[in-house]
């Protein structure tokens, strides 16, 4: 199962710092984590960059996910 790592902001909806999740692609992995938390929905997260075991993905929906992943929500920076 990946290991979910939830942001400080995340943690304040989910209660949670991390958890797994049984998910084979991004998409799965969002409507896993949607259903499983009611206070959090797609579009917050579909906002947010996504890190999959280490590295930035910026267009993550046809990602896949391996069991073993570690997956990072975080908040976009803008530069300027």
């Amino acid at each position: 199962m990946a290991t979910v790592i939830f942001s400080s902001e995340l943690q304040r909806i989910t209660g949670e710092e991390k958890t797994t999740v049984d998910a084979k692609s991004y998409r799965e992995l969002i409507d896993s984590l949607t259903s499983h938390y009611a206070k959090l929905d797609a579009d917050t997260l579909m906002a947010m960059a996504v890190a999959i075991d280490g590295e930035i993905i910026h267009d993550p929906l046809l990602e896949s996910v391996d069991p073993n992943s570690e997956v990072h929500f975080l908040y976009r920076i803008s530069g300027g």
